[in-house]
């Protein structure tokens, strides 16, 4: 009971965290564990496979904008004022990549949620004071109906 109460607070938490000055709900495919949103979202088979593919895809493709940024940083000129702003909006893009990646990953798996799991991301986020990703829940036939 006190480990399942501890996920739940850890997933609030992160709910809560603040992406690029954002406001919205992220789930955190790829940033927080896996085995965590599946134990507290309580993910069938088939959202299981799909959460850790897409986790797995987040990382590389963070892995990719990561590096693009590093080069960025290396190679880019520096010496002047006008250099550097124009550094800083290569380097913008390359961070709302990241987030796009993140908000675009964090839907297609909301979009996998069963009705109860929905409801439960939406409680999460209004206890978190965050905005939720706005989604049709998946209707599956073994679905327990909700309350």
């Amino acid at each position: 009971m006190l480990k399942n109460g501890f996920r739940v607070l850890s997933i609030i938490l992160l709910l809560s965290f603040k992406v690029m000055g954002q406001e919205d709900c992220i789930l955190g495919v790829g940033i927080t564990a896996d085995s965590t949103l599946i134990e507290v979202f309580q993910l069938n088979e088939e959202q299981k496979e799909k959460l850790m593919n897409w986790s797995a895809e987040l990382k590389y493709r963070n892995e990719l904008l990561n590096n693009q940024a590093e080069n960025l940083l290396k190679r880019h000129p520096q010496s002047s004022a006008a250099e550097l702003m124009v550094l800083a909006e290569k380097y913008k893009v390359i961070r709302d990549s990241m987030g796009t990646v993140q908000r675009m990953l964090d839907i297609k798996t909301l979009k996998l949620f069963n009705e109860n799991q929905y409801e439960l991301y939406l409680a999460l986020c209004k206890a978190a004071l965050r905005r939720p990703y706005f989604v049709i829940p998946k209707i599956y036939r073994d679905s327990i109906p909700p309350k």
